[in-house]
């Protein structure tokens, strides 16, 4: 028997249904007409951005991740929450624009933006995040050919790392950002050719549930923030401390602790150097505001019996849940939460393999995990299907499809 990671705090049960939004999932199946279905509850993303506000110095702003859940609702519902929004590609520009965000409250990372994503960026006003010497002369080229100062800041690849990072994004050779050592150097000449200095942004990784980690990365954010700000000579209008915050997807993981590095970083905000006392400082953060708010739902369309092993086969799978299927950056595959959520309130009493559509050995989103006995027609749900779920799945795999998605 293989456990299944810790089931999220938030959710109900009614009438022997999972419940969310005081709705058995049933009835939320029923609204969108189809499983499998994504569903994002507005409550829980409400509650986790409390949740910050009352754990982080006011200094501090938040900014949402739009890769982490691109769905419209969700950017809609989270653009009174945050203070601004990170992009990483046109396409995710697009949709902020859809919903309306002042494009002054976003700015675009990543190693790769072409001269197209360049240009409909500056046009609209958006902070480049830029990531190289080459990306910014090409900014600065094409501003020149628009009459446009371009918003730019620079992200760095600082020498340290996030320790206990899922995802390191920081140290030694890396795709992205500039070297810190040939940070000053670009930013003055950013600022001598016209652009609109906008500071920095320092991601050193991502889904780190240590608090101490945390902490410790962003004490040496803001010091090289700090000497950076020195060595360009110029204010620093804003920095962007990056994330990291994890959630607990596997047995044993613990939550971060929250209020102790909002109490640390409370500390250090009040004890900046002068060279920072005017920077606007913010976190980016994706995973940790919309993961636990989702939930993926699957029904049950086979029961069958091999070598004396059963498998409930779904009519979902890795194509809408690559990661829960272990194949999206994990070495040792290990269950994410789930349950049969049409027998909620039952007690676990059989063994099963909970196994997609797909005609792949990979396509699992539950081993040898201990659930309530289900029969056809039963729904599955994976927890923590908030972040990274319906975008970063293959969707189009075998052609069955992206699943629905509902905000509620």
């Amino acid at each position: 028997m293989k456990p299944v990671g810790p089931i999220p705090p938030g959710f109900d049960c009614v009438e022997g249904e999972l419940a969310i939004a005081g709705r058995r999932v049933s009835e939320w199946v029923a609204e969108a007409g189809r499983t499998p279905l994504f569903v994002y509850s507005k409550a829980l993303l409400d509650a986790r951005m409390a949740e910050l506000r009352a754990a982080l110095p006011a200094r501090v702003g938040v900014n949402f991740a739009v890769k982490a859940n691109p769905h419209p609702a969700v950017i809609a519902h989270m653009a009174p929450l945050v203070d601004g929004f990170d992009i990483a590609s046109a396409g995710e520009l697009a949709m902020c624009e859809a919903a309306r965000i002042d494009p002054r409250r976003i700015s675009f990372a990543g190693p790769g933006k072409r001269d197209e994503e360049l240009e409909a960026a500056i046009a609209a006003g958006v902070t480049l995040n830029c990531e190289s010497e080459g990306e910014g002369a090409r900014a600065l080229a094409i501003g020149q050919r628009l009459g446009i100062a371009p918003r730019i800041a620079v992200r760095v690849n600082p020498s340290f790392v996030m320790t206990g990072s899922g995802m390191k994004m920081g140290g030694g050779a890396k795709q992205f950002g500039v070297d810190a050592v040939r940070v000053p150097a670009l930013a003055k000449h950013l600022i001598a050719q016209g652009a609109e200095w906008r500071g920095l942004h320092i991601f050193t990784g991502s889904q780190t549930l240590s608090a101490n980690s945390i902490i410790e990365a962003q004490a040496n954010v803001l010091s090289l923030a700090a000497e950076l700000a020195e060595a360009i000579g110029a204010p620093l209008p804003k920095l962007n401390m990056g994330g990291g915050l994890g959630i607990p997807y596997f047995p044993g993981d613990m939550p971060v602790d929250l209020p102790k590095v909002g109490a640390a970083l409370t500390e250090r905000v009040a004890d900046l150097p002068p060279v920072l006392a005017q920077t606007e400082l913010c976190m980016e953060l994706g995973r940790y505001l919309v993961g636990e708010a989702g939930v993926y739902l699957t029904r049950v369309i086979d029961r069958k019996e091999s070598h004396g092993v059963t498998f409930l086969v779904t009519d979902g799978g890795l194509h809408h849940q690559l990661a829960a299927s272990g194949n999206f950056g994990t070495v040792v595959r290990r269950n994410y939460p789930s349950a049969i959520a049409t027998r909620y309130g039952e007690e676990a009493s059989e063994e099963v393999n909970i196994v997609g559509c797909l005609c792949t050995p990979l396509d699992r989103l539950a081993d040898n995990a201990m659930m309530p006995r289900a029969e056809v027609g039963d729904l599955v749900a994976v927890f923590c299907a908030g972040a990274y779920g319906a975008t970063a799945s293959p969707s189009a795999f075998l052609g069955h499809g992206p699943a629905a998605e509902i905000l509620v």
